[in-house]
């Protein structure tokens, strides 16, 4: 029997053990599909806290309950050691690590670099190892590859590599992580084959391509696409403004009809791990190969500039009642990057607080979902800042996330100039305005 069909054979008959390098948003609810269909699971990270937390059965995540890994572990299936020893054990290994860029906006692979140095002395003929961190094309095979076999073991002849890149959107109620299709690329026949078959046992459906670069490169489309029309109905909203026309009444008209349209909606800037960055990865990619990307440049351009409209437009507003940034008290209503979730990463909601500050105005923000600023790369200052209470007591209030919790706030009563980014006040007041 050769690897590839011993180890197909082992996930056939759910005797693979399974491990997952990094236990955030993408991670943690991969592993414990894994472990709730009954594959022996263990996740890795290096925050030794989660690892911590979890074999306690607690949750760190929002939507993700206490009770769901509180059941995995009693089950006996699943575990989070501190260390990476454990990877020699499993015969498949998922790599879900984060990737953000430098302060040069160029791609910032470091957390896969460390998992595979990480788990490269454990490295073991008849593994899987699979990488869904967004990247640029190329990353599986020119990175990830030459680091693993280090230990003399190779690629397609000890052991097998694919990229199957992670489609989480966190708090989606139509959509979970088993029922999100999966697309697979591998470096050979039997890496594919071996990667569909373990996918197929947690996932509704898996979509092989030809390549671990094809695998890469339809992430990137899939996020480059989200962020240029991003961008167009961000032009769009400040073009239509200055005419004095709403950008989401014709938004929601232009929706009803039933065909060449999809609804993309404004904001004060874009979040989330994926789609401020993802463009930018290709775009690093694409100058190696000399070719222009101007069309998705531009587009970055644009969402990057967002915070910027979204102060001048709170000066405009402090302007209408006499007073200016500096000197003034603003709150911001939501640090997570998108509505009902406890995920703060790329929030836009730290540029708006850095620029306002820097002008001079003395900033608050309140989210339910984020109670404590914890620390960050990018903005390191606002680590331990706690949400405040909703009052009376501000010279501006800027709605930057639509929590549901915003949307039945009883404006009337706070008597406060309100800055709408994201259209979540529908009420009818007289202080409200747009950006």
């Amino acid at each position: 029997m050769t690897l590839s069909e011993n180890l197909y054979q082992k996930i056939e008959q759910k005797k693979a053990i399974v491990g997952v390098i990094g236990l955030g948003y993408v991670g943690l609810p991969l592993i414990l599909c894994f472990a709730e269909k009954g594959f022996k699971s263990i996740g890795f990270d290096i925050d030794k806290n989660k690892s911590a937390s979890l074999m306690q059965g607690k949750s760190y995540i929002k939507h993700i309950p206490s009770e769901r890994i509180q059941k995995a572990v009693n089950s006996g299936l699943f575990s989070a050691p501190a260390g990476f020893e454990s990877a020699a054990e499993c015969d498949a290994i998922l790599i879900a690590v984060p990737t953000p860029l430098n302060k040069n906006r160029e791609p910032d692979v470091q957390y896969i670099v460390s998992s595979c140095e990480a788990i490269a002395p454990y490295i073991r003929k008849g593994q899987l190892i699979v990488l869904e961190s967004s990247t640029y094309p190329g990353t599986t095979d020119e990175v990830m590859i030459p680091i693993l076999e280090k230990g003399g073991l190779k690629a397609d002849k000890d052991f097998f590599v694919a990229f199957s890149p992670e489609r989480e959107d966190p708090a989606n109620k139509d959509y979970r992580t088993e029922t999100i299709p999966k697309v697979v690329g591998a470096t050979s026949p039997d890496g594919l084959k071996v990667a569909e078959k373990l996918y197929q046992q947690v996932i509704v459906k898996t979509v092989p391509v030809s390549s671990t670069k094809a695998a890469e490169a339809t992430k990137l489309l899939e996020n480059t696409f989200r962020a240029v029309n991003i961008a167009l109905v961000n032009e769009l909203k400040m073009t239509l403004m200055k005419m004095d026309i709403d950008i989401w009444e014709v938004i929601e008209a232009a929706k009803t009809k039933p065909f060449g349209f999809m609804p993309f909606y404004p904001g004060p800037g874009l979040g989330g791990h994926c789609i401020p960055i993802d463009p930018f990865y290709l775009t690093w990619k694409a100058r190696e190969y000399g070719a222009s990307t101007k069309f998705i440049e531009l587009a970055g351009e644009i969402n990057v500039a967002m915070p910027d409209f979204v102060v001048h437009r709170a000066m405009e507003v402090l302007n209408i009642y006499n007073k200016s940034v500096k000197g003034s008290r603003i709150l911001l209503l939501g640090l997570a990057y998108k509505a009902d979730v406890d995920d703060d990463r790329e929030s836009p909601s730290y540029s708006l607080m850095e620029k306002l500050e820097n002008l001079g105005a003395a900033v608050d923000y309140n989210d339910p979902y984020v109670p404590v600023i914890r620390m960050t790369r990018e903005h390191p200052q606002f680590a331990g800042r706690k949400s405040v209470s909703i009052t009376s007591d501000y010279d501006l209030i800027i709605v930057v996330t639509a929590h549901k919790e915003y949307k039945t706030l009883d404006v009337q009563k706070l008597q406060v100039p309100i800055l709408d980014t994201r259209n979540a006040i529908t009420q009818t007041y007289l202080m409200l305005y747009k950006a």
